[in-house]
């Protein structure tokens, strides 16, 4: 299969630990240009100085993806620095796992900031640069939990269960550009996505659950990869994959 990744300009939000760095990692070994977004500078920084050191091409900017115009701010340093952009990752997540009975009102107001709005930022800050050039792909995180509700995670898999929604109204929406979109779901991967929740029965189970079970960041940085790769005239829509052990 023709490789279809060394050369091609990605744009990475939540790019400084967990699935964003692992992307990144197999990505510009495999000749990508990078452009990474997210909030903690110092390791972003530290990350792109690794990168290039072994040859790479990456520049890093700070990102909160519930602010649009630092969204756009990312993708438009690309476009600038490498004249394209050939596909957009909105990686940015937030899990809060807790009952609904508890109101954590906060926690449902910055998953949906982040997990709907960011990458819905992600979608309009490349879009227009993809229609231009009449070629391009956005690849939008989902997880397992857009597809299963359990207890516990209403309000988080409601937000991804959105992300499979307007990606695939995205999908229809973008074929007279040749652009491709792609939803990747993953399962219990070891990341700090779980650090994200705090209420206290809610982060002990899941930490034992995850303890158990996840699996390495680079199963996802596979799978963006092997999206990425397929010929211009494959759109691999979605990609849902979990630990062979995990039940659910």
């Amino acid at each position: 299969m023709q490789d279809n990744i060394a050369g091609k300009v990605v744009v990475i939000t939540g790019a400084s630990s967990g699935l964003g760095e692992a992307a990144a990692r197999l990505l510009s070994a495999r000749g990508a240009r990078l452009a990474l977004g997210a909030r903690r500078m110092d390791r972003l920084e530290a990350l792109a100085g690794e990168l290039n050191a072994a040859g790479g091409q990456v520049l890093v900017r700070k990102t909160d993806v519930t602010d649009a115009a630092q969204v756009k701010a990312l993708v438009d340093a690309a476009v600038a620095a490498f004249g394209r952009i050939d596909v957009m990752l909105n990686n940015a997540g937030l899990m809060a796992l807790a009952p609904m009975e508890l109101g954590r009102t906060e926690e449902w107001d910055r998953m949906v900031d982040i997990n709907v709005k960011g990458v819905l930022y992600g979608i309009a800050a490349a879009l227009p640069h993809m229609k231009a050039q009449k070629s391009g792909q956005i690849i939008n995180v989902s997880s397992v939990a857009g597809h299963k509700v359990r207890p516990g995670n209403a309000v988080y898999a409601a937000t991804k269960h959105a992300v499979r929604a307007f990606s695939e109204g995205l999908r229809q929406e973008v074929k007279p550009w040749g652009i491709r979109t792609t939803v990747i779901s993953p399962g219990a991967v070891a990341t700090e996505l779980a650090g994200g929740t705090v209420e206290p029965a809610s982060s002990e189970a899941l930490n034992a659950y995850y303890s158990r079970l996840a699996i390495p960041a680079d199963a996802f940085a596979r799978a963006v990869a092997f999206a990425m790769e397929q010929p211009a005239d494959v759109d691999v829509n979605e990609i849902l994959f979990r630990p062979a052990s995990q039940e659910f």
